[in-house]
């Protein structure tokens, strides 16, 4: 499980089995064990939520906005 970002105490990271067929590009989540999902593309979008509240889930969906670029960049990377 390949960890991209570790930001505010939360922890950014792919799972290395994402699927047959691979799901679309996504970034999961994780912090005091709440874990959330996030599609990449073609904008950051919740697609799973697990535990966090409003308030977190907010910073969480900012946080892969800023940092979606780099982040699909390294899912294409990592799953070529």
């Amino acid at each position: 499980m390949p960890v991209i970002l570790r930001i505010n105490g939360y922890r950014f990271f792919f799972y290395s089995n994402e699927g047959d067929p691979r799901e679309p590009a996504h970034i999961h989540v994780s912090k005091a064990g709440n874990e959330a999902k996030i599609w990449l593309e073609p904008e950051a979008v919740l697609s799973r939520n697990d535990g966090f509240g409003a308030r977190e889930l907010r910073e969480v969906i900012s946080i892969a906005t800023e940092h979606r670029a780099f982040f699909t960049e390294k899912w294409h990377e990592y799953f070529a």
